[in-house]
């Protein structure tokens, strides 16, 4: 299973990549493997406001609804519209093409209560 480094990593299975200062989120390839097939993806508009482990947003495979969680809190500055007619994307490149939202970080201290690549496999592993 493929747990990029450089990546970090929510207990909700959200990985964040920090770029110049704001945070790219979405959901990691355990996951997606543990939905089964997504058929749809809602995320949040620009200009909304993400608190730390509060629902952004949902994900709906052919098994189950399941929520997304805020790894981070702040203004969300982008959406992957690309994901309201391709969400497959997420099952075939969870963490390349399938991101979901970039965030303008409001408390960058959040970042560290997150887990690296190592201490998320263990998790996940465990």
């Amino acid at each position: 299973m493929s747990v990029p480094a450089g990546l970090i990593y929510s207990k909700e299975h959200e990985w964040v990549k920090m770029e110049d200062g704001k945070a790219r989120i979405g959901i990691t390839q355990f996951a997606q493997e543990e939905l089964g097939d997504i058929v749809f993806v809602e995320l949040p508009q620009v200009g909304d406001q993400l608190s730390k482990d509060e629902p952004f947003g949902s994900v709906e495979s052919v098994k189950t609804v399941s929520e997304l969680y805020a790894p981070v809190s702040g203004k969300v500055v982008e959406v992957n519209s690309g994901l309201e007619d391709s969400p497959e994307l997420v099952n075939e490149s969870p963490y390349e093409e399938a991101w979901m939202v970039v965030v303008e970080l409001t408390d960058e201290s959040e970042l560290e209560e997150l887990m690296d690549a190592d201490a998320y496999g263990e998790l996940i592993e465990g």
